[in-house]
Protein backbone atom coordinates (compact mmCIF):
# COMPACT_ATOMS: atom_id res chain seq x y z
CA UNK A 1 0.00 0.00 0.00
CA UNK A 2 1.04 3.56 -0.70
CA UNK A 3 0.19 6.15 1.94
CA UNK A 4 -0.18 9.49 0.19
CA UNK A 5 0.10 12.57 2.41
CA UNK A 6 -0.99 15.88 0.92
CA UNK A 7 -1.03 19.25 2.64
CA UNK A 8 -4.14 21.37 2.31
CA UNK A 9 -2.93 24.73 3.46
CA UNK A 10 -0.54 25.06 6.40
CA UNK A 11 -2.57 23.20 9.02
CA UNK A 12 -4.41 20.27 7.38
CA UNK A 13 -2.95 16.98 6.11
CA UNK A 14 -4.91 14.52 3.95
CA UNK A 15 -3.82 10.87 4.24
CA UNK A 16 -4.99 8.55 1.46
CA UNK A 17 -4.62 4.77 1.75
CA UNK A 18 -3.95 3.44 -1.76
CA UNK A 19 -3.97 -0.28 -2.51
CA UNK A 20 -6.98 -0.44 -4.77
CA UNK A 21 -6.16 -3.88 -6.16
CA UNK A 22 -6.78 -5.25 -2.65
CA UNK A 23 -9.53 -2.78 -1.72
CA UNK A 24 -7.06 -0.81 0.43
CA UNK A 25 -6.53 -3.80 2.73
CA UNK A 26 -3.74 -3.49 5.30
CA UNK A 27 -0.74 -5.84 5.34
CA UNK A 28 1.68 -6.04 8.26
CA UNK A 29 4.06 -3.69 6.49
CA UNK A 30 1.17 -1.26 5.94
CA UNK A 31 0.31 -1.31 9.64
CA UNK A 32 3.93 -0.55 10.50
CA UNK A 33 4.10 2.26 7.95
CA UNK A 34 0.79 3.70 9.13
CA UNK A 35 1.96 3.64 12.74
CA UNK A 36 5.15 5.48 11.83
CA UNK A 37 3.13 8.01 9.84
CA UNK A 38 0.82 8.75 12.79
CA UNK A 39 3.85 9.47 14.97
CA UNK A 40 5.39 11.81 12.40
CA UNK A 41 2.15 13.69 11.91
CA UNK A 42 1.59 14.05 15.65
CA UNK A 43 4.93 15.83 15.95
CA UNK A 44 4.42 17.90 12.79
CA UNK A 45 2.82 21.30 12.20
CA UNK A 46 -0.62 20.07 11.16
CA UNK A 47 -3.56 20.89 13.39
CA UNK A 48 -6.04 18.41 11.91
CA UNK A 49 -5.74 15.22 9.85
CA UNK A 50 -8.10 13.75 7.24
CA UNK A 51 -8.06 10.01 6.51
CA UNK A 52 -9.59 8.53 3.35
CA UNK A 53 -9.10 5.72 0.84
CA UNK A 54 -8.19 5.78 -2.81
CA UNK A 55 -10.84 5.08 -5.43
CA UNK A 56 -14.57 4.63 -4.98
CA UNK A 57 -14.76 0.97 -3.96
CA UNK A 58 -13.18 0.86 -0.51
CA UNK A 59 -12.06 3.02 2.37
CA UNK A 60 -10.26 0.04 3.90
CA UNK A 61 -11.22 -3.64 3.62
CA UNK A 62 -9.34 -4.57 6.79
CA UNK A 63 -6.45 -7.00 7.15
CA UNK A 64 -4.85 -8.55 4.09
CA UNK A 65 -5.46 -12.27 4.77
CA UNK A 66 -3.37 -13.30 1.79
CA UNK A 67 -0.15 -12.44 3.61
CA UNK A 68 1.65 -13.65 6.75
CA UNK A 69 -0.94 -14.90 9.26
CA UNK A 70 1.38 -15.78 12.14
CA UNK A 71 0.86 -13.99 15.44
CA UNK A 72 3.08 -12.69 18.19
CA UNK A 73 4.20 -9.58 20.07
CA UNK A 74 5.45 -7.93 16.87
CA UNK A 75 2.01 -8.17 15.23
CA UNK A 76 0.30 -6.84 18.35
CA UNK A 77 2.64 -3.84 18.38
CA UNK A 78 1.94 -3.14 14.70
CA UNK A 79 -1.81 -3.29 15.29
CA UNK A 80 -1.57 -1.00 18.32
CA UNK A 81 0.38 1.65 16.45
CA UNK A 82 -1.18 1.38 13.00
CA UNK A 83 -4.77 1.43 14.21
CA UNK A 84 -4.06 3.86 17.08
CA UNK A 85 -5.60 1.15 19.21
CA UNK A 86 -4.22 2.42 22.50
CA UNK A 87 -2.22 5.39 23.71
CA UNK A 88 -2.78 9.13 23.90
CA UNK A 89 -2.80 10.98 20.56
CA UNK A 90 -2.98 14.75 20.20
CA UNK A 91 -4.11 15.45 16.64
CA UNK A 92 -7.82 15.24 15.74
CA UNK A 93 -8.63 12.94 12.82
CA UNK A 94 -11.55 13.24 10.40
CA UNK A 95 -12.58 10.21 8.32
CA UNK A 96 -13.93 10.69 4.80
CA UNK A 97 -15.24 7.19 4.09
CA UNK A 98 -15.22 6.89 0.32
CA UNK A 99 -16.25 3.21 0.10
CA UNK A 100 -16.56 -0.05 2.01
CA UNK A 101 -15.12 -0.07 5.51
CA UNK A 102 -14.77 -3.56 6.99
CA UNK A 103 -12.90 -5.46 9.69
CA UNK A 104 -9.69 -3.60 10.45
CA UNK A 105 -11.09 -0.72 8.43
CA UNK A 106 -13.83 -0.25 11.04
CA UNK A 107 -11.25 -0.63 13.80
CA UNK A 108 -9.16 2.08 12.13
CA UNK A 109 -12.31 4.19 11.83
CA UNK A 110 -12.77 3.90 15.61
CA UNK A 111 -9.54 5.86 16.09
CA UNK A 112 -10.98 8.84 14.21
CA UNK A 113 -13.03 11.60 15.81
CA UNK A 114 -15.50 12.88 13.21
CA UNK A 115 -16.76 10.78 10.30
CA UNK A 116 -18.79 11.06 7.13
CA UNK A 117 -19.37 8.58 4.33
CA UNK A 118 -20.52 8.40 0.74
CA UNK A 119 -23.96 6.76 0.35
CA UNK A 120 -22.45 3.68 -1.31
CA UNK A 121 -20.15 2.88 1.62
CA UNK A 122 -20.85 -0.22 3.67
CA UNK A 123 -19.61 -1.03 7.16
CA UNK A 124 -19.08 -4.30 8.99
CA UNK A 125 -16.93 -6.58 11.11
CA UNK A 126 -16.90 -9.89 9.22
CA UNK A 127 -14.10 -11.50 11.26
CA UNK A 128 -16.33 -14.08 12.97
CA UNK A 129 -17.50 -15.30 9.57
CA UNK A 130 -13.92 -16.39 8.89
CA UNK A 131 -12.94 -17.73 12.32
CA UNK A 132 -10.94 -14.62 13.21
CA UNK A 133 -10.98 -12.63 16.44
CA UNK A 134 -11.30 -8.82 15.89
CA UNK A 135 -7.79 -8.06 17.16
CA UNK A 136 -7.99 -4.38 16.25
CA UNK A 137 -9.99 -3.54 19.37
CA UNK A 138 -13.57 -3.63 18.09
CA UNK A 139 -14.74 -5.84 20.95
CA UNK A 140 -13.72 -3.05 23.32
CA UNK A 141 -13.96 0.26 21.51
CA UNK A 142 -17.10 -0.24 19.41
CA UNK A 143 -19.25 -0.72 22.53
CA UNK A 144 -17.82 2.51 23.94
CA UNK A 145 -18.70 4.50 20.84
CA UNK A 146 -22.15 3.14 19.92
CA UNK A 147 -24.80 1.29 21.90
CA UNK A 148 -24.23 -2.23 23.17
CA UNK A 149 -26.95 -3.80 21.05
CA UNK A 150 -25.80 -2.21 17.80
CA UNK A 151 -22.16 -3.06 18.54
CA UNK A 152 -22.95 -6.68 19.30
CA UNK A 153 -25.12 -7.03 16.20
CA UNK A 154 -22.25 -5.82 14.02
CA UNK A 155 -19.58 -7.94 15.73
CA UNK A 156 -21.54 -11.19 16.15
CA UNK A 157 -23.46 -11.25 12.86
CA UNK A 158 -20.52 -10.34 10.63
CA UNK A 159 -22.99 -8.58 8.33
CA UNK A 160 -22.49 -5.33 6.47
CA UNK A 161 -24.71 -2.28 6.97
CA UNK A 162 -25.15 0.65 4.62
CA UNK A 163 -24.06 4.22 5.29
CA UNK A 164 -27.54 5.37 6.27
CA UNK A 165 -27.72 2.69 8.97
CA UNK A 166 -24.19 3.52 10.12
CA UNK A 167 -25.31 7.12 10.63
CA UNK A 168 -28.49 6.03 12.42
CA UNK A 169 -26.52 4.02 14.99
CA UNK A 170 -23.98 6.89 15.29
CA UNK A 171 -21.00 5.01 13.91
CA UNK A 172 -20.59 7.99 11.56
CA UNK A 173 -21.79 11.58 11.78
CA UNK A 174 -23.46 11.90 8.40
CA UNK A 175 -23.91 10.62 4.85
CA UNK A 176 -22.98 12.97 2.02
CA UNK A 177 -23.11 12.75 -1.77
CA UNK A 178 -19.71 11.62 -3.00
CA UNK A 179 -18.79 15.00 -4.58
CA UNK A 180 -19.45 16.70 -1.23
CA UNK A 181 -17.51 14.27 0.95
CA UNK A 182 -13.97 15.63 0.71
CA UNK A 183 -15.05 19.31 0.63
CA UNK A 184 -16.99 18.66 3.85
CA UNK A 185 -13.96 16.95 5.45
CA UNK A 186 -11.68 19.82 4.45
CA UNK A 187 -14.16 22.41 5.70
CA UNK A 188 -14.48 20.63 9.05
CA UNK A 189 -10.71 20.29 9.34
CA UNK A 190 -10.25 24.00 8.60
CA UNK A 191 -12.86 24.86 11.22
CA UNK A 192 -10.99 22.81 13.81
CA UNK A 193 -7.62 24.18 12.69
CA UNK A 194 -8.87 27.76 13.19
CA UNK A 195 -9.40 27.05 16.89
CA UNK A 196 -6.70 27.15 19.54
CA UNK A 197 -4.31 24.28 18.71
CA UNK A 198 -3.27 24.01 22.36
CA UNK A 199 -6.89 23.63 23.49
CA UNK A 200 -7.90 21.28 20.66
CA UNK A 201 -4.92 19.00 21.18
CA UNK A 202 -5.42 18.98 24.95
CA UNK A 203 -9.01 17.82 24.48
CA UNK A 204 -7.98 15.11 22.01
CA UNK A 205 -5.18 13.94 24.29
CA UNK A 206 -7.51 13.70 27.27
CA UNK A 207 -10.12 11.71 25.34
CA UNK A 208 -7.58 9.30 23.84
CA UNK A 209 -5.73 8.94 27.14
CA UNK A 210 -9.01 8.08 28.89
CA UNK A 211 -9.75 5.43 26.27
CA UNK A 212 -6.26 4.06 26.78
CA UNK A 213 -6.73 3.88 30.56
CA UNK A 214 -9.99 1.99 30.12
CA UNK A 215 -8.82 -0.48 27.50
CA UNK A 216 -5.16 -1.21 28.07
CA UNK A 217 -5.80 -3.32 31.22
CA UNK A 218 -8.03 -5.55 29.08
CA UNK A 219 -5.36 -6.14 26.46
CA UNK A 220 -4.01 -9.26 28.16
CA UNK A 221 -7.39 -10.99 27.98
CA UNK A 222 -7.90 -9.84 24.39
CA UNK A 223 -4.55 -11.37 23.46
CA UNK A 224 -5.43 -14.65 25.21
CA UNK A 225 -8.81 -14.84 23.48
CA UNK A 226 -7.37 -13.92 20.11
CA UNK A 227 -4.63 -16.56 20.43
CA UNK A 228 -7.24 -19.15 21.42
CA UNK A 229 -9.26 -18.46 18.30
CA UNK A 230 -6.15 -18.42 16.10
CA UNK A 231 -5.07 -21.84 17.41
CA UNK A 232 -8.47 -23.41 16.71
CA UNK A 233 -9.69 -25.38 13.67
CA UNK A 234 -12.17 -22.57 13.08
CA UNK A 235 -9.33 -20.22 12.17
CA UNK A 236 -7.79 -22.71 9.75
CA UNK A 237 -11.12 -23.35 8.06
CA UNK A 238 -12.18 -19.72 8.02
CA UNK A 239 -9.00 -18.41 6.44
CA UNK A 240 -8.99 -21.25 3.89
CA UNK A 241 -12.60 -20.44 3.01
CA UNK A 242 -11.85 -16.73 2.69
CA UNK A 243 -8.90 -17.35 0.41
CA UNK A 244 -10.92 -19.83 -1.70
CA UNK A 245 -13.86 -17.39 -1.82
CA UNK A 246 -16.27 -20.01 -0.48
CA UNK A 247 -18.52 -20.16 2.61
CA UNK A 248 -16.79 -21.42 5.72
CA UNK A 249 -17.99 -24.69 7.24
CA UNK A 250 -17.72 -24.73 11.02
CA UNK A 251 -19.66 -27.98 11.57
Amino acid sequence: MTLHVRDHGPHVAIITMDNQAKRNALSRDDLRDLGELWLRLQDGPHRCLILTGAGEQSFCAGADLSGDLSAGPELSEMIHKGLLKYGAYRKPIIAAVNGDCAGGGVELLLSTDIRAAAPEARFGLPEVRWGVYPFGGAALRLRQQISHVHAMELILSGQLIDAAEAARITLINRVLPRPELMPWAIGMAETIAANSPMAVQAVKEQVSATDDALNRPREELEQVLGDRVRASPDFTEGVAAFQAKRPANFD
